[in-house]
């Protein structure tokens, strides 16, 4: 599915929309340069899973987010992830197993060891307000 939005308001209502499909254990894979509105894509998917919002920010300095709900929505910003030692230290595979939907800022940086079954979401700059964002892996 290939779409396109035209402001933040829009991104995070596609991220909300995509939130209503996942279920416990779902990996999003975010991919896209800086500035691409990954963070407002995750904070839509918190808000359609009925989460505070004004808490979703990048976790680059943190590496994981924890937001709550049920089941947990966790948010990973993998920018300085570099070895397999570096993604064990997050938690990821942790997060998983416990049935947290994951959502994963700079999944390049991890891509072999992303599940098969996550969702794909890459958001490429149009211009200065619009994204086109292409979602593999789920229907909304």
């Amino acid at each position: 599915m290939v779409v396109q939005t035209h402001n933040v308001k829009e991104t995070e209502a596609l991220g909300a929309r995509l939130s209503s499909t996942l279920s416990a254990g779902t990996v999003v894979a975010l991919f896209g340069d800086l500035g691409m509105g990954k963070t407002a894509f995750v904070r839509g998917m918190a808000k359609g899973l009925g989460l505070p919002t004004g808490e979703v920010s990048s976790p680059t300095f943190t590496l994981v987010q924890e937001y709550g709900g049920n089941p947990p929505l966790v948010h990973f910003d993998m920018y300085r992830v570099e070895t397999w030692d570096d993604l064990y230290t997050t938690g990821f595979f942790e997060y998983i197993d416990a049935g947290a939907i994951l959502a994963v800022e700079w999944s390049e940086n991890i891509e072999n060891a992303l599940p098969e079954t996550a969702v794909r979401v890459t958001i490429e700059r149009l211009s200065e307000t619009d994204r086109r964002i292409t979602i593999e892996g789920a229907t909304i």
